[in-house]
């Protein structure tokens, strides 16, 4: 059976691009949420975020952030890291720039969030959570890399954040 996981991503740019990761199947994830229904958490504030994201982490067992050009360092991305990880979840990374967008467009690579966020003790997670970069820039080879390794990279995950 699939593990729960959910999907953090840049909304706006990385939209589609998730979409195509979410829909293989690999990993049973948090449902979509429409633009409208983003709109309505969002005009609740800070803490209506915040809500929504505890909220969406519950019952999960591993955070899969996506990673396009400006994911790294964003409030958000950086909050859900961090509260999955506090939480006692997996947390991995899979960049997804060279997916094309509805558009037909890939995008340029972005920083590793997760040196923005640290543990504890300090250190930062970037030198603990795997980041996946999948090694083709072709859209579908691309795709197909992810589809054959995100199960195995969610495992991996949570049993990363078990040896913490």
């Amino acid at each position: 059976m699939a593990r729960r996981s959910f999907f953090s991503f840049h909304y706006i740019p990385d939209n589609s691009r998730a979409g195509q990761v979410r829909n293989m199947g690999m990993v049973d994830g948090n449902k979509p949420v429409t633009d409208n229904d983003w709109e309505i958490v969002t005009t609740g504030g800070n803490a209506a975020i915040k809500k929504w994201i505890t909220d969406q982490l519950k019952g999960r067992s591993c955070t899969i952030v996506l990673i396009g050009t400006n994911t790294a360092g964003r409030k958000w991305i950086t909050h859900e890291i961090s509260e999955s990880w506090n939480e006692g979840m997996g947390v991995v990374g899979v960049r997804i720039h060279n997916l094309k967008n509805l558009a037909g467009h890939q995008s340029s690579k972005g920083g590793n969030p997760f040196s923005f966020v640290k543990m504890g003790d300090g250190t930062k997670m970037s030198s603990v959570v795997k980041l996946y970069n999948p090694p083709s820039t072709v859209s579908t080879t691309v795709y197909a890399q992810i589809e054959r390794g995100l199960a195995e990279w969610v495992e991996e995950a949570v049993k990363i954040r078990g040896d913490y």
